[in-house]
């Protein structure tokens, strides 16, 4: 069974691993750095279009994300 919690920390993972900055990512998806941040710390997930383009933008599979793989 995949849990929320175990998606959120690999998202938590792929952008602190990122050689893109909080604020990069912000600007790529049109958001705000602080929401970005809030993916990362608190348990905020993005919606389903930004999911898909913040996946992209980090060059890591939202499978690989949501535990697929």
């Amino acid at each position: 069974m995949i849990k929320t919690e175990e998606i959120q920390k690999r998202l938590r993972e792929a952008i602190q691993y990122s050689p893109l900055s909080q604020k990069e990512i912000a600007e790529k998806l049109g958001i705000d750095p602080s929401t970005v941040s809030k993916y990362t710390r608190l348990n905020v997930f993005p919606a389903l279009d930004t999911f898909a383009n913040l996946c992209e933008i980090l060059d890591v599979s939202a499978d690989e994300i949501l535990g697929l793989k």
